[in-house]
């Protein structure tokens, strides 16, 4: 379900998109394996992770650009795996916005109504409906060149909205914007996809956009799935190791622990304490926001520090391995490289890691 600050007025008009041990090959390489997820009618869901993880694959998979290796895809509940992009209910929207520079906006939101034969009057009135909606009624008449980067988005997101498809596909839509514009067009977006109530699958790369926009994460990991959850649990409890280091900013310390009597203390360090001797090659993942300067706990050196205006990011090293450590205290830290530390934190801040599977205790 759409996530609360949804508009109550939307129309859930959305339909479930849901892959069942989906697969794609070429040759020998293989860019998905056997993926598999549901995603809610009406919903907003970000497909996350590095380049070559498998995410742009794996909508271009949905729209039916690339044909599925292996497994089952379904839209709205209807077998799709092996239609045509045209019969899938689907619009997308190209990192490149694909607009076509001969023809001006108007044209070019027109263009696959047209290809579709739909009658002039209902392409002038989803024209108007689409136009008024994204506040781009004086652009009409001009060609994509006398555009501004965001003016160009909204086009294209018309293009898109006049399909009146009940699913939305987004691939990295924001990459070729500045930082203060990517901020005003996430949250247009997001609005969007709440008033029209359609289905959203969103990919992208950069975890602000994932975690600020979606309802719901799926984080991929060379073609597999590291974790499908909400932003929330996502952040508070990444289920593996990969997930702990791509989510956050910063992003979790993780360190390894070594037995010391009846506890687990991090390696290279006389302690404190961190956890009970539960298991061995453990390792332990502490927010960077949740560890406190104090007068006793971890000793650490500091090395440098970014100050970020509301925060400071203070980097520093554990212990005899010079083990990477971040803190992020709130305000200006005035301390100088070289000064000695000591961080504390709650035993709740604590996520336990398995070092061989990378599998989250717990």
């Amino acid at each position: 379900m759409p996530r609360d600050g949804g508009t109550a007025s939307a129309v859930n008009r959305g339909a479930e998109v849901a892959l069942s041990g989906v697969s794609k090959r070429w040759g020998k390489t293989s860019a998905l394996d056997n993926v598999s997820f549901a995603i809610p009618a009406g919903s907003f869901t970000v497909l996350l992770g590095p380049s070559g993880c498998g995410k742009t694959t794996c909508l271009r998979l949905i729209a039916g650009l690339e044909r599925v290796s292996e497994g089952r895809l379904t839209i709205g509940g209807r077998d799709v795996t092996a239609a045509p992009p045209a019969e899938r209910g689907v619009a997308m929207v190209f990192q490149s916005y694909a607009l076509f520079p001969h023809l001006n906006v108007a044209e070019n939101i027109l263009f696959g109504l047209k290809a579709r034969r739909v009658p002039a009057a209902e392409r002038a009135r989803r024209l108007a409906e689409a136009a008024a909606l994204l506040g781009i009624e004086e652009l009409l008449a001009r060609l994509p060149a006398a555009l501004s980067g965001g003016q160009q988005q909204r086009v294209a997101l018309g293009r898109a909205i006049v399909a009146e498809a009940p699913v939305c596909l987004m691939d990295e839509p924001l990459s070729n914007l500045d930082a203060k514009l990517r901020a005003e067009m996430r949250a247009e977006i997001v609005a969007l996809q709440r008033r029209l109530g359609i289905t959203m699958v969103y990919v992208t790369h950069d975890q602000t956009e994932a975690m600020s926009m979606a309802d719901r994460v799926i984080l991929l990991n060379r073609g597999w799935i590291e974790q499908d959850a909400t932003p929330d649990e996502l952040y508070a409890r990444p289920r593996t190791l990969f997930a702990a280091r791509f989510v956050g900013m910063p992003p979790m310390n993780l360190l390894p622990l070594v037995r010391r009597g009846e506890t687990l203390v991090v390696r290279g360090t006389a302690g404190p304490a961190i956890a009970e001797p539960i298991g061995k090659n453990l390792i332990a993942g502490v927010r960077p926001e949740t560890m406190l300067i104090a007068e006793r706990g971890l000793a650490l050196r500091l090395e440098r520090k970014e100050y970020l205006g509301a925060d400071t990011v203070l980097h520093c090293r554990c212990g005899t391995e010079a083990l990477p450590v971040l803190l992020r205290p709130s305000g200006r830290i005035d301390f100088v490289p070289g000064t000695i530390l000591h961080a504390a934190f709650p035993s709740s801040a604590v996520a336990l890691f398995d070092e061989e599977s990378g599998v989250r205790l717990g």
